[in-house]
C-alpha cells in the first residue's frame, strides 16, 4: 500500500496540491458536524464509527476530518488545494470493506471553481495513474457535505470494457466519489473561526475520495480487500517486487 499512496501522492504534488497529514483519533465536530451531519443525520449510519470512550472521541471514518482541520488553519485563505491520506477506521468487514483501510481525499476552494474543474482535474488524474485508454464517466450520487454529487467510473482495467468477475460484466468500475463543497460546510468553519473567510458568495470548491486498496485491487485483479492484511506470504509475495 506505500507505494501505491506514494505514487497517488506523487500525481497530486505534481498538480500542485499539498500532502496535509491530520489526526486519526478526531471529535465529532471535525469528522461529522462540520461535514453538514449533524447528530439527526442518516448518513451518520453509512459509517459505522468506532467511538472511543464516552463517545467524546473517536477514529476517523474519512480524512475529510483533516480538509477541516486544514480550512481552520489555512495560512493563505481562502485558496485551498490539498490531498489528505491516510488511515480510516470503519465497523465493517467484507470482501470490499475493511476495518481499517486507506484513503486519499482532495479538496480545491477557490474563486470561480466549477463542476468543469473538477471533471477536468479528476480525469486528469486517473488517466495519469491508469493510462488514457481507459475512459471516465460521471454519474449522479449523494454525499452530504457535496452539492451536487458525482461518483465516477473508469473503463476496468482488467478486461478493457468487455465484461469480467472484477467488473461483474459491467465494464466499469467503481472509483471515487466526489462533489462540489456543501455551502453549509463553509458555514460551519466560519462559525467556528468567528468571521467568514470562506464566503460561499466569493469562493466555491470541489472534494473527491478514493481507497488506496481500491486502487491495488484495480491493478492486481484482486477481488477481497482482506488479503491485503491477513498476512498470508503466498499472496503478499506477488508483490515483492
Amino acid at each position: 500500500m506505500t507505494a501505491v499512496r506514494e505514487e497517488l501522492e506523487d500525481i497530486f504534488v505534481s498538480m500542485g496540491y499539498e500532502v496535509y497529514d491530520g489526526p486519526e483519533v478526531e471529535d465529532d465536530y471535525h469528522c461529522f458536524e462540520a461535514l453538514n451531519m449533524p447528530p439527526d443525520h442518516p448518513a451518520r449510519d453509512m459509517q459505522d464509527t468506532f467511538y472511543l470512550t464516552g463517545r467524546a472521541s473517536l477514529l476517523r471514518t474519512h480524512t475529510s476530518s483533516g480538509q477541516i482541520r486544514y480550512l481552520l488553519d489555512n495560512p493563505h485563505p481562502p485558496e485551498v488545494r490539498i490531498i489528505c491520506p491516510g488511515k480510516v477506521y470503519r465497523r465493517d468487514s467484507d470482501i470490499t470493506h475493511s476495518p481499517m483501510f486507506q484513503q486519499v481525499e482532495g479538496l480545491v476552494v477557490g474563486p470561480r471553481i466549477t463542476l468543469g474543474d473538477l471533471k477536468g482535474t479528476l480525469e486528469a488524474f486517473l488517466h495519469r495513474l491508469f493510462g488514457p485508454q481507459f475512459p471516465v464517466r460521471f454519474r449522479s450520487s449523494f454525499f452530504p457535505y457535496t452539492e451536487p454529487s458525482v461518483e465516477v467510473d473508469l473503463g476496468c482495467v482488467v478486461c478493457g470494457g468487455g465484461g469480467c468477475r472484477v467488473c461483474k460484466g459491467t465494464g466499469w468500475l467503481e472509483i471515487l466519489g466526489s462533489g462540489m463543497v456543501h455551502p453549509a460546510v463553509y458555514g460551519a468553519v466560519n462559525t467556528r473561526l468567528g468571521q467568514v473567510v470562506y464566503d460561499p458568495e466569493a469562493v466555491s470548491g470541489f472534494a473527491f475520495g478514493l481507497g488506496i486498496e481500491r486502487v491495488a485491487m484495480m491493478r492486481h485483479a484482486v477481488d477481497d480487500i482482506r488479503l491485503f492484511y491477513e498476512n498470508d506470504l503466498r499472496f503478499l509475495e506477488q508483490f515483492s517486487g
